[in-house]
């Protein structure tokens, strides 16, 4: 099947002005619904008494284990870090603890793999110019209400390095993403600036490179959205989001795609695959 590119110039121009772009409607009802019942029909089949890996990204370096690098080709569960209490028992049920499932739905489950191999995702990937490009992670993240965790200002390039820096992240809402819940955040434009730091894995473990940059909160805008609305996130742009104090979660779907035509998958990232994703297309 040929792949054609599916944004017009002013969301390419915007896009590429910004570091960022939404795209409302770009999942119907059913699409949403059906990854939020195929999520609900894994979780149930989870034991949570089998693992207890907590996901953290103000303490990754002190976090990382076994669990979450074999994450790279599994679907794996990682729990908020106050799901707990002192004696290190779940306050709650799994269904309202758990902070994300990755990082390889897109490999290993039909439901997510449709949606995210589909032929709208690739027509935006040849839109911003990707030749061969490739599904590196996967994650379904819940934000639950009440304790989920806040997402720290980052790059997605720091984390998924390849040389050229190549990475672009799709995230798609499966809730509505509001100001109280915990949206997405960004700094506009940000991403002209390059590649500030990376995260580095070696016989140490993992760390990243250089202390992060202060950065100034008035120079973040809220990206609200409504569920079905897929948002791009420009692999450099400075992002985060706010932990989730309000009574409603905010479930979304994120995929992170490099290229692998002309770039170069570094070694030193975290993700260490045993077998090479295969491309979405080749153009």
């Amino acid at each position: 099947m040929t792949i054609v590119g599916t944004l017009t110039s002013e969301q390419l121009q915007f896009f590429n002005s910004q570091g960022y772009l939404v795209i409302e409607s770009f999942s119907s009802t059913e699409y949403v619904e059906a990854l939020r019942t195929r999520m609900n029909q894994l979780l149930n089949g989870f034991d949570c008494s089998s693992s207890a890996s907590i996901f953290s990204t103000k303490n990754q370096q002190k976090s990382s284990d076994d669990y979450f690098y074999e994450s790279a080709e599994k679907i794996s569960f990682f729990f908020e870090e106050k799901a707990f209490d002192d004696d290190g028992k779940l306050k709650q049920a799994k269904e309202l603890s758990i902070n994300k499932v990755g990082h390889a739905l897109h490999d290993h489950d039909p439901i997510f793999k449709k949606v995210s191999c589909s032929y709208k995702m690739s027509g935006i990937l040849h839109s911003l110019g990707y030749k061969r490009p490739v599904i590196i992670q996967s994650m379904y993240i819940f934000k639950q209400p009440g304790i989920g965790g806040e997402v720290v200002p980052h790059q997605d390039n720091s984390f998924l390095y390849t040389d050229p820096p190549s990475c672009t992240g799709l995230w798609l809402a499966l809730e509505d993403a509001t100001i109280v819940n915990g949206c997405l955040w960004a700094i506009p434009g940000s991403h002209k600036d390059g590649l500030v730091r990376r995260f580095i894995r070696d016989d140490n473990g993992v760390h990243f490179d250089k202390p992060s940059p202060n950065y100034d909160q008035k120079d973040f805008v809220p990206v609200e959205v409504k569920a079905g609305s897929l948002v791009l996130i420009h692999g450099d742009l400075i992002h985060q989001s706010f932990e989730n104090q309000s009574s409603k979660s905010r479930h979304a779907y994120s995929l992170h795609v490099v290229d692998t035509h002309g770039c170069v998958w570094a070694a030193d990232n975290w993700i260490r695959r045993n077998v090479d994703p295969e491309p979405l297309y080749v153009s």
